[in-house]
């Protein structure tokens, strides 16, 4: 495989793709020919927000690149340790497909992160905040760039040996598998693939703000990182998802969308005066945290949910009590 494959963006290359399935999708919905639920000024916000973000990563790309270019002089790799006599892992087809791999595993991490920390939600907030799921959804991506962070995650690929041109195309392709699992117009893949892959079935669970759904199923293509980091949860064929953010946002506004969460984060730092340790105690901890002890996180929501269902204590995504730890 030639190294400068790994320069070209495949997002780039599949956005006529999107765009057609985009209109497929809308006219199949539309006609009741799929399962689905298309609002204008909702999926127009949402492709407001896709072309934001492909505005501010242009901006910003040097900077991220230069952000991993930093720890590459500092890489070591398993090859050299393994003597096979490189110093970097060469871009063939086979470490294209471990590449891909161990970046869906990286994926993983990075995306439990930033459900689990404020200041990373602040962000991804953006991709949850639509209250229908479809195509579009997939397009509503931040405008943050490389600012809070986050690609710091994949900084470890970096150290054993991948190049950061070689991630930047992996991610990419990433990108595109998750493109079509935004959709109700596919009910279930065959077991197999259920078993193994993400599918429409396990991320519709993950948008969904039923407090069974909630924090399950970060996989990027392959399902079986929640499985065995006990985060999966299937969709329930009685319990249909409902899909949006905790605190519904109720604004078609691409700039409101963008930076709600950082409003709100500064806000609530502003009444905290002037105490950096509980700014960062408010970044780090997860969403719906509070420094008066009464959170309102997602574990707090499923607990509060088994105390009004006691009979569904213990049911897929929900704990056997009523009762939240600290």
């Amino acid at each position: 495989m030639p190294e400068w494959l790994a320069t070209i963006q495949p997002t780039t290359l599949a956005a006529p793709v999107f765009l057609i399935s985009v209109i497929w999708e809308w006219w199949a919905v539309r006609t009741g020919r799929a399962k689905g639920s298309y609002e204008t000024k909702d999926a127009l916000a949402s492709m407001a927000m896709g072309i934001g973000n492909v505005v501010v990563n242009t901006l910003t790309g040097m900077i991220t690149i230069w952000l991993m270019m930093l720890a590459w002089p500092y890489h070591f790799s398993i090859s050299t340790i393994s003597g096979w006599g490189f110093e970097s892992i060469p871009f063939t087809w086979w470490s294209a497909v471990l590449a891909f791999v161990i970046y869906d595993f990286t994926y993983y991490w990075k995306h439990r992160l930033a459900h689990r920390m404020r200041w990373f939600w602040m962000e991804h907030v953006t991709h949850h905040s639509s209250t229908h799921y479809n195509l579009t959804t997939a397009l509503r991506q931040p405008w943050f760039g490389p600012f809070t962070g986050l690609i710091l995650v994949g900084v470890p690929m970096v150290l054993i040996g991948f190049h950061p041109y070689v991630i930047f195309f992996v991610g990419g392709l990433n990108l595109i598998y998750q493109f079509w699992i935004h959709t109700e117009a596919v009910d279930r893949m065959p077991g197999w693939f259920e078993a193994v892959f993400n599918t429409p079935s396990h991320h519709r669970v993950h948008h969904a703000t039923n407090p069974r759904y909630l924090d399950a199923n970060y996989a990027g293509v392959f399902i079986t990182w929640d499985k065995m980091f006990g985060t999966y949860v299937p969709e329930l064929d009685d319990e249909k998802p409902v899909y949006g953010i905790v605190k519904p946002l109720q604004s078609y506004n691409p700039f409101i969308i963008a930076f709600h969460e950082l409003g709100g984060l500064l806000h609530d730092c502003a009444r905290d005066g002037l105490r950096p340790d509980r700014w960062v105690r408010r970044a780090i901890n997860a969403p719906g945290w509070s420094r008066d002890g009464h959170h309102n996180r997602s574990v707090e929501l499923k607990a509060a949910y088994v105390s009004q269902h006691p009979e569904l204590a213990g049911t897929p995504g929900l704990p056997r009590t009523g009762k939240s730890k600290p």
